[in-house]
């Protein structure tokens, strides 16, 4: 369905590119800190891996993860303690399960509405082709926990070249689709693209790696001051809660095994297993990513927050651990990663473009917070601390453009808009394009839609239907 369209954007898109300008220009402005299914195979840009080098990367491959058997609890470090308002609080913010229906995109079982009992209603089919009905668990390296929004993925030690330093890391995308069968990871044909954006590495002899550079300072406290009041988005002051240095994004081409490209995000830098040891979660967010709820390095394994979304109007849960400039990072309980701004950002799905789009609304409906259905957008997530439902592009199963890097497309909902209550929660990105058409949405403060000049590193974990 998504290239049938491509050619109709032509206009569109070629409006976006020019934009591009005086939006990098806003997101300059909010930097406040120092800088496998069967639908998803495609002809790989690469040349084969032959059976040897695909055996090191086999060596990667780790049993699929359980979650913690105990109930999970949320930090209370002393930063936490001390914080003034959910949006100054360490740690992942709520998880998809919302109090409400705005805060909550999990699907009714099929019986609701019938007369025919749930029990009635066989498996759904996305074992055989995931790309039918779900519910579909596409990063498959562990347990998703449907009951709380958390998954619990294999953990990996790596190492820092020279200094030896710890690198703890997760693995969640790869670009050859053989590596990402053998190891359960998403596949994304265009992270090929995102070399020059990538750290540098080599798979040890356990298949763990060691990084030629990049590190991550997790010390610093994550803080949000939102604006007024039903406009509080931009934030009058915003810090993220770790922050990377110039060599640091979470991607990694593996020199001796191919040049392989992981998406491999650190959770952990420079500690011991004992420092980080919080396998029933009150987790100590000056020494781990603000996205983890606990961390098991005897078991080693790492239970992550999920993320609410949409992707062509299906619900989905994704990861959110990495995003190129400070005000996303802080926003999405992120790490502030510079080594993405090197990416190239606003061209979507032309030739080598290593990146999708996210469409991120900034004025969506907010008013009765998680009890609103049409619930939407950075004010939103600002004003009550529960995540925006943001509208991503393609995903595996749906189609074959997915990269776990996404440029962000900001949204604003016109006064006029507003006024003649056409404002809602949309969850598909040809319709906000149509709404763009319509001029009921354009760019932040009235700009021309089109790329916000930034990227967030987020991997799908499921499909909801």
């Amino acid at each position: 369905m998504k290239a049938t369209h491509r050619q109709d954007r032509t206009a569109l898109d070629s409006s976006r590119i020019l934009a591009i300008s005086p939006i990098l220009a806003l997101a300059a402005i909010f930097s406040l800190v120092v800088s496998p299914g069967t639908s998803q195979a495609q002809v790989s840009v690469k040349r084969r891996l032959s059976p040897e080098i695909l055996a090191m990367h086999a060596r990667a491959k780790r049993p699929a993860a359980t979650a913690p058997a105990t109930s999970l609890e949320l930090a209370a470090t002393a930063t936490a303690l001390t914080s003034s308002s959910f949006n100054s609080e360490q740690g992942p913010g709520p998880g998809p399960i919302g109090p409400g229906p705005g805060c909550n995109l999990f699907p009714a079982p099929a019986s609701i509405g019938t007369t025919v009992p749930l029990s009635y209603f066989g498996p759904p089919p996305s074992d055989t082709n995931r790309s039918l009905v779900g519910p579909v668990q596409l990063l498959d390296t562990g347990v998703v926990d449907v009951a709380h929004g958390t998954i619990t993925i294999p953990l990996y030690l790596g190492h820092l070249k020279g200094s030896g330093k710890n690198v703890w890391y997760v693995l969640t995308d790869v670009d050859d689709p053989n590596v990402a069968a053998e190891l359960g990871l998403n596949f994304s044909a265009k992270l090929t693209f995102a070399s020059h954006s990538a750290r540098t590495g080599n798979l040890d002899a356990n298949g763990d790696i060691v990084f030629d550079a990049g590190t991550v300072n997790f010390k610093p406290e994550r803080k949000i001051i939102p604006g007024p009041a039903g406009h509080e988005f931009p934030p009058t002051f915003a810090t993220p809660g770790s922050i990377g240095d110039a060599n640091y994004g979470p991607l990694v081409q593996i020199v001796n095994a191919g040049n392989v490209i992981y998406n491999a995000p650190m959770v952990a830098f420079d500690v011991n297993a004992n420092q980080i040891s919080f396998p029933n979660g009150n987790v100590d967010y000056t020494k781990v990513h603000d996205q983890v709820v606990a961390i098991d390095p005897v078991n080693m394994t790492v239970t992550l927050n999920l993320i609410n979304g949409f992707s062509f109007g299906r619900p989905v849960w994704y990861l959110s651990m990495d995003t190129s400039n400070a005000l996303g990072a802080a926003i999405e309980h992120n790490t502030l990663a510079p080594l993405m701004q090197k990416l190239l950002l606003g061209h979507d799905d032309s030739f080598a473009s290593p990146v999708e789009r996210i469409f991120i609304s900034t004025n969506g409906p907010e008013s009765g917070g998680c009890n609103n259905p049409l619930r939407q957008g950075l004010s939103a997530d600002l004003g009550d601390s529960f995540r925006p439902n943001n509208v991503l592009g393609g995903i595996p199963t749906i189609a074959l453009d997915y990269s776990p890097y996404w440029d962000a497309q900001l949204f604003e909902w016109t006064q006029e808009a507003i006024e003649q209550g056409f404002r809602g929660q949309v969850r598909e990105e040809f319709q906000i394009l149509t709404f763009v058409q319509d001029k009921l949405i354009t760019g932040p403060g009235g700009a021309a839609f089109g790329s916000s000049g930034f990227s967030i590193n987020c991997s799908i974990v499921q499909r909801l239907d």
